[in-house]
């Protein structure tokens, strides 16, 4: 899906299509994981694909970004905040598709019951 601008598509829009060829040719040469990008739409008809999603609540989010990025506790959960907003109004945007809903993916996986070390084990286990 594109936006449609009088003067046609702005930066957003020529990365859109170039993002979305560059994985789809991934996807059709080789074995990959690819992280985000609404690839759960692009690639919605590639018969072996697995679009997983990956959740957490965001107690254990805000956990992560403090020790992985270093970010003070109390920007955590406005981080999360704006960046789940930004990632929602992306995919709606490009794909008409509400970001999330378990019923665009084939699994969801809770990495903070489950931990990410568990999670990739699942995944690797399904393909």
């Amino acid at each position: 899906m594109l936006s449609s601008h009088a003067f046609g598509p702005n930066n957003e829009d020529i990365i859109w299509q170039a993002q979305c060829k560059v994985n789809t040719d991934i996807a059709s040469k080789e074995s990959c994981v690819i992280v985000g990008r609404c690839d759960d739409y692009v690639l919605r008809d590639k018969a072996d694909c697995l679009n997983a999603f990956i959740h957490a609540d965001k107690a254990f989010r805000a956990r992560r970004i403090v020790e992985v990025y270093g970010e003070r506790e109390q920007s955590a959960d406005q981080r999360i905040r704006e960046k789940d907003k930004r990632r929602a109004t992306y995919h709606r945007f490009y794909t008409n598709m509400k970001w999330g809903h378990s019923q665009n993916y084939d699994i969801t996986l809770n990495s903070g019951t489950l931990g990410i070390d568990k999670c990739v084990q699942i995944l690797k286990s399904l393909y």
